[in-house]
């Protein structure tokens, strides 16, 4: 099982519609996948579950057991102010550790609206997960103008091709 983490809490977001598509690129090779979106997040976590209050949230609770049980992660992550959104930070830290992620697999693809496709968000992301002992998978698609790219549910062909591709080094990974 792959879980898919859409890794920013904005409603109707792209990160979301290219997490179902990365979702259909698995499923029609035959892989079973799990869906995070951190937009079902409880508004309230940041307060409720994090540090003193850690395990205490049980909205939150199944957000972090899922998170437990995954062994290979794929995050859709979004430039936000030339980095990752916020919101997946605290997201991160309300998260078992180090069990969450050590000896994990991630791959990371990066959206955006701009020409650098994420490129410094998935930077910080990989130095946070190297910290946390997770196997990142070297191939990165950074998706810029995605705007350009994604119609409806649709993405660019070459846009596509490249997370078929990763989707099979993530499989031997």
């Amino acid at each position: 099982m792959i879980t898919i983490i859409s890794s920013t809490n904005r409603k109707n977001s792209v990160s979301k519609k290219l997490a179902h598509i990365y979702q259909g690129i698995l499923e029609d090779k035959k892989i079973e996948t799990e869906m995070i979106y951190l937009d079902e997040l409880p508004e309230d976590f940041i307060a409720t579950a994090l540090y003193d209050q850690s395990g205490k949230n049980k909205l939150f609770n199944t957000f972090r057991e899922k998170m437990l049980r995954a062994e290979k992660m794929v995050f859709i992550v979004p430039e936000y102010n030339g980095s990752f959104p916020g919101v997946l930070k605290a997201f991160i830290d309300g998260l078992a550790f180090p069990n969450t992620f050590r000896d994990k697999k991630a791959a990371l693809v990066g959206i955006s609206s701009g020409v650098q496709g994420a490129g410094l968000a998935l930077s910080h992301l990989t130095d946070i997960f190297n910290y946390c002992g997770t196997h990142v998978l070297a191939q990165k698609p950074k998706l810029s103008r995605i705007e350009e790219n994604l119609t409806e549910n649709n993405l660019s062909e070459l846009y596509h091709s490249l997370l078929e591709e990763q989707v099979d080094k993530l499989l031997r990974f």
